[in-house]
């Protein structure tokens, strides 16, 4: 989130797509709610009537899949009505940076596309530059070789007509939707985006998230109170997760992880901190040694030193894809022979988690940590397979709960919250930090004893957190980091005495002085104490930053980006209801300084441009980072029931990941219309919780929610001639699952370019384990990921429905 789940209740208006918030993140709908009762408006896009639609004083029925096109028409009605805040598009976005001659889109492509390869040459969407290296930008709004033009060529065809084709939308919705949200880039208003896995989970999610950030950025949305691109996260720590790198292709603080042509420190530097050449430019990343450099120094302490490249050739360098499905894949090629699977419960979670269940019985060994045996611990008893042809060797040891152990947890709005423990694990059930913590322990032990490649990288950690029961507090300290040495300031004086807690990353060094687990979180456990701990409940900012609870990465400001709330030259702020910050020039002896929330940079107004996490220092409408180009382009879903509208000869994503599973001998998708009409997409309900192990083995939730079922509408229902409550089966190229018919006006047929398209619901809670038993929805869904972040295909994908069951 770039801003906070409080400062919801400062929106305008509020567009929820891609998630039913009221259901399944009900605390964001507490301010959604006093932002509703203040005035604001509520819209929901979705394929289904949720009950956050029942809500909204707007329901925008889509069709799943079809974000972009949706957001497509919008920027279109955007530009053409010239609803946009031209100011603040021209103080903080990339809209007059001119784009170079080699950029081109024609019928779905953009320019360097390799079709052999599936992928694009992003040098071909490159910036103009002077000699200075520094992008050239143009006079006006008018330039035709600017960002802000190439945009409106870009969605020139996304008219309302066209756009209703494809979504299912009709038009009148689609112009209400457009007239009401476009009303939020008036100066004094905000509106904001709040979105989840029905966004995410497509092969091309991470546009979809793209398309909203572009009307954000259009209408002045974003490092306003009340407005911003949130993301609901579907669990208490997937943000701290994620901040920490529980994903393969980033380090602690988002950091790149070494490839092999990254052979010595200095080249990864070099390769990895994005320069810019314009003085105006604040580029945070600009300090990636200082970032990398106190990581090692965090994780081999006195055996990183200057002569080893403070240990840089004991990090591994990433040579492969290991995102969730190649890992299976790998798995069931036998490639990969053991997994330690940590909380997590991938036979029921995992796409076509049928083959995903077949990996795990070709291992050799299965590490299960959970509260409960899982699908995942069983995967060796599943219902029809015979435990005794199956040669995987399954440990299951039990974790402790959340409530049983101490630690923080980092929620979407980036606050980071301490918890402590109410009471002891039962049993012999232990927390995962002691779990790995011995764990590691005995691995260094063994290689200390007999040796084995890379051993060093093992035998010299710093992995001294107490004796046997790890100090929580400790590895806090650490990832906040502290001075290894005395460290200096600009005029000699002593700024942070060794072995003492640095104030945050600013005091970081890339000379060995310092060691941090996490740049990002330096500034949560200071010489103060613990941050994340603090609990005051004052707000003095008016606007509900609360300041003094809890921490917030980055620097504990709470919203991110907040240079782009002030006028560019004054620093006062556009919305004076509502200020973010506000440059005081009396205070300070008449030096100014800013006053409210954290300033995104703290030098004066019009030093610096104002996005400083881009090199460049301007938001970016054109961003020429994805891996799909530039601008997001409205692609159908690798399984779909009609043509791409917009784009016919290329009518899927061109660069996202497609496993060889999935593909007939063409190439083509296994999921063919002929045989499975049907649109059908994944969501959860509030009575269960993920894969279900923490809900399905409690008798009151159970007997709310008992068993598995199939949502769908009332006019499929009487086509097929399934009554509601009867047993159907559904069915697609993966597999099949059984369930109960919920027959339910919330699904609507879609009209999508005169023909009938249906579309039907699953929960995807269920398993072979625990009170309550059923099949898992992710049977169904298939091998396939996003071009960016390879996240797998779960929200849109064919079936077929039939009426009985067992």
């Amino acid at each position: 989130m770039t801003n906070h789940w409080i400062d919801i209740g400062n929106s305008d208006c509020i567009l929820i797509i891609g998630s039913n918030a009221a259901e399944n993140h009900p605390v964001s709908f507490k301010w959604v709610t006093e932002a509703m009762d203040k005035g604001a408006k509520l819209i929901s896009a979705d394929p289904r009537f949720t009950r956050t639609s029942s809500k909204a004083d707007l329901y925008v029925p889509l069709r799943s899949g079809t974000d972009i096109a949706l957001m497509g028409g919008l920027i279109k009605y955007i530009l053409d009505n010239k609803l946009y805040n031209e100011g603040y598009v021209i103080e903080n976005t990339n809209a007059l940076h001119k784009v170079g001659p080699d950029y081109s889109f024609s019928e779905g492509l953009f320019s360097g596309y390799d079709a052999a390869k599936r992928s694009y040459d992003k040098s071909k969407w490159a910036y103009q530059v002077d000699e200075e290296k520094i992008p050239i930008q143009a006079r006006s709004l008018d330039d035709p070789d600017c960002v802000f033009a190439k945009l409106k060529e870009q969605y020139a065809a996304y008219d309302l007509g066209t756009v209703s084709k494809i979504t299912g939308t009709p038009v009148d919705t689609l112009e209400e939707m457009y007239e009401t949200y476009a009303a939020t880039g008036q100066e004094g208003e905000a509106g904001t985006i709040m979105y989840a896995m029905g966004t995410t989970q497509h092969t091309y999610g991470t546009q979809m998230i793209r398309s909203y950030a572009i009307v954000q950025l259009l209408l002045g949305n974003i490092g306003v109170a009340g407005g911003g691109i949130n993301a609901l996260r579907g669990e208490s720590n997937v943000q701290g997760s994620t901040d920490h790198c529980l994903l393969f292709h980033i380090l602690p603080g988002y950091l790149k992880p070494p490839v092999a042509e990254d052979e010595t420190l200095e080249k990864y530097i070099e390769h990895w901190t994005p320069h810019s050449n314009d003085p105006m430019s604040a580029n945070w990343w600009q300090h990636t040694p200082k970032y990398i450099v106190s990581l090692l120094k965090g994780w081999w302490g006195d055996a990183a030193t200057p002569e080893n490249e403070f240990a840089y050739q004991w990090l591994p360098k990433r040579s492969a894809d290991y995102s969730w499905i190649s890992l299976f894949e790998a798995m069931h090629e036998g490639v990969i022979k053991g997994l330690i699977a940590y909380g997590q419960n991938p036979a029921v979670g995992g796409p076509n988690s049928n083959r995903e269940r077949e990996a795990m019985r070709k291992l050799d060994w299965l590490v299960v940590m959970d509260l409960w045996e899982t699908e995942t611990a069983a995967v060796w008893k599943e219902p029809g397979v015979n435990p005794a042809d199956v040669q995987t060797e399954v440990w299951l040891l039990p974790a402790a709960c959340s409530y049983e152990k101490e630690g923080s947890i980092t929620n979407s709005g980036r606050w980071m919250q301490w918890r402590w423990k109410a009471l002891e694990p039962p049993g012999e059930a232990r927390h995962d930090l002691w779990i790995v913590y011995q764990l590691v322990n005995k691995i260094r032990e063994l290689y200390a004893a007999e040796g084995g490649p890379n051993a060093e990288a093992l035998t010299n950690l710093t992995w001294d957190y107490g004796p046997e029961d790890p100090d929580v507090h400790l590895v806090a300290k650490e990832i906040n980091g502290y001075a290894v040495t005395d460290t200096f300031d600009k005029e000699g004086n002593v700024e942070t005495p060794a072995g003492k807690q640095v104030a945050n990353f600013v005091k970081l060094r890339d000379d060995g002085s310092t060691a941090c687990g996490n740049w990002l979180y330096s500034g949560s456990y200071t010489k103060e104490g613990n941050m994340a701990a603090r609990r005051d409940d004052v707000d003095t900012s008016g606007i509900g930053l609360y300041l003094n609870w809890a921490w917030c990465w980055p620097l504990n400001r709470r919203i991110i980006y907040n240079r782009a709330s002030v006028y560019f030259e004054t620093g006062q702020p556009r919305d004076p209801e509502h200020p973010v910050i506000k440059w005081d020039p009396t205070s300070k002896e008449g030096k100014g300084a800013w006053v409210g929330d954290v300033p995104d940079g703290g030098w004066p107004p019009g030093a610096r441009w104002p996005f400083i996490m881009k090199p460049e220092g301007f938001a970016r409408l054109y961003g020429f980072g994805r891996a799909d180009g530039p601008f997001p382009v409205h692609y159908e879903p690798w399984e779909s029931p009609v043509d791409n509208l917009l784009y016919p000869k290329q009518p899927i994503d061109p660069a996202f990941k497609i496993w060889a599973c999935e593909t007939d001998a063409e190439g083509k998708p296994l999921g063919k219309v002929a045989k499975f009409p049907y649109v059908a997409t994944t969501y959860r309900v509030s009575e269960h919780w993920q894969a279900g192990q923490m809900t399905r083995n409690q008798p009151w939730l159970v007997e709310l929610m008992p068993e598995m079922f199939l949502e769908l509408s009332e006019e499929l229902a009487a086509e097929l001639g399934i009554k509601n409550g009867e047993k159907c089966i559904v069915e697609s190229a993966r597999g099949s699952v059984e369930g109960v018919a919920l027959v339910t006006r919330r699904f609507k047929p879609f009209s999508i370019n005169g023909r009938t398209v249906h579309q039907v619901g699953l929960p995807w809670h269920w398993g072979y384990t625990g009170l309550s038993t059923g099949d898992s929805a992710n049977v169904l869904t298939p091998h396939v990921g996003d071009a960016n972040t390879m996240i797998p295909e779960f929200k849109a994908f064919l079936v077929n429905v039939k009426k009985g069951g067992a």
